[in-house]
């Protein structure tokens, strides 16, 4: 009978708790690590000890960044006056790929949660309403995901921000290109059919 090694054991059990990694896949992880040149194995322990090291949130929007400010915080260039407001820092790299943003960000780093015991001061929407007193934010953009969380979230973000001078939009939810009507859902295809518009 074949036991289980223990060093193997515990590689395979680090690499499952990363997300979107099952046990199988961490166990076929765990092998490879242990037949690639040392070199290389060290190089990735290397590389995971420096970002966690060197890479923190920026002071202002709550990003990732090794600087003392993020690149977007720090660009002069980026409308001021747009702030989108995101759940987490890497939906900043998702927003940033469309093209079509240059407004700063806000990060919230989580959402509101009751069933979680997740509340409004878990999150960072008291520093949001500090940034929108200081007067020179337009329009703040609701970018939190479409579930149960995100929406309650932005609805509560949005009732705080009734009484200030800015603009509140939400990002318009619908169906995704090369989606069909027949596999989307019914909460989807209402929002598609209220966020219509004319073309």
């Amino acid at each position: 009978m074949y036991s289980t090694i223990e060093p193997i054991a515990r590689l395979s059990s680090q690499l499952a708790r990363l997300p979107g990694i099952g046990s199988k896949t961490a166990q076929r992880l765990a092998y490879h690590l242990l037949d690639v040149p040392s070199a290389q194995a060290t190089e990735l322990a290397d590389a995971i000890t420096k970002a966690r090291e060197l890479v923190h949130d920026c002071p202002i929007c709550g990003g990732y960044t090794d600087e003392s400010l993020c690149a977007i915080c720090a660009d002069t260039a980026r409308d001021a006056s747009s702030l989108c407001v995101v759940q987490d820092a890497r939906d900043i790299a998702a927003m940033e790929k469309s093209r079509e943003f240059n407004g700063k960000y806000h990060v919230l780093h989580g959402y509101i949660s009751p069933m979680d015991g997740i509340g409004p001061e878990d999150i960072r929407i008291e520093e949001l309403m500090e940034r929108l007193k200081q007067g020179n934010i337009l329009e703040v953009i609701l970018a939190t995901n479409p579930d149960v969380e995100g929406e309650a979230t932005a609805i509560y973000i949005s009732r705080l921000l009734k009484s200030l001078p800015v603009k509140v939009t939400r990002l318009a939810h619908g169906i995704p290109i090369g989606g069909n009507l027949e596999y989307t859902d019914e909460i989807t295809l209402a929002r598609a059919l209220a966020g219509r518009r004319e073309i």
